[in-house]
């Protein structure tokens, strides 16, 4: 007989507190915002405050998630790097608009970004692999990201394995692995003020390479 699970986590609440958002006080490029706030969550958050919730949808119509690394941004998005053959990878080949959102619990703050992903230039993708650590390359190779695995000892065994075979030698980037970048077409900005009246800008463009706007939307 199954057990029956129930667990209400109501009485669970946070009040928010700091000083706002204010259109007069913002830059109209959402990148240089973007770049205060994380470079002040880098400094106030020990542990992966570039982490990122990455949303994708395949043909199927069917959205999933998971967590993954800001790996670096620019004019061009917001970088991230994965197996290629991944679901999210899949996805992303059959359907490249896609979502990141930030959040920082100890700043109240939340970014949403929503745009198109695309794959970054080769060479800097081997670039940024020639930059790992030696066993996260041969993880890299060791993986079939997604994939149905028999065993962890399988896995462990193909680990061993390339060990052997590059030893003393450089690890190639494998072809199925690489960069993409998310290209903005929207960033709202979230800030938690008292009484749940937060503060929400959002910045919209109709291309990708259009004029920003922005406009505060209702909490």
């Amino acid at each position: 007989m199954k057990r029956s699970i129930q667990n209400s986590i109501s009485g669970i609440r946070t009040e928010y507190t700091s000083e706002g958002l204010d259109e007069k006080d913002i830059s109209d490029d959402p990148l240089i915002l973007f770049d205060e706030w994380m470079k002040e969550a880098e400094k106030r958050i020990p542990v992966t405050p570039n982490a990122t919730f990455l949303a994708t949808v395949g043909n199927d119509g069917k959205p999933s998630g998971r967590i993954v690394l800001l790996r670096g941004y620019d004019e061009r998005g917001f970088v991230f790097y994965t197996n290629c053959d991944s679901r999210k990878g899949t996805e992303l080949r059959e359907n490249n608009n896609s979502s990141m959102t930030f959040f920082w619990n100890e700043l109240f703050r939340q970014i949403r970004v929503e745009g198109k992903v695309f794959i970054l230039p080769e060479e800097e993708s081997d670039l940024y692999f020639s930059d790992r650590p030696r066993e996260s390359q041969l993880a890299a190779l060791a993986s079939e990201q997604s994939r149905r695995l028999e065993s962890r000892e399988l896995l462990e065994e193909r680990l061993r394995e390339l060990e052997k075979r590059y030893e003393g030698k450089t690890i190639p980037r494998p072809l199925n692995w690489g960069g993409y970048y998310l290209s903005p077409m929207s960033v709202e900005f979230w800030q938690g003020r008292e009484f749940r009246l937060h503060d929400r800008l959002l910045y919209h463009r109709n291309d990708l390479k259009g004029e920003w706007k922005l406009e505060r939307l209702y909490p």
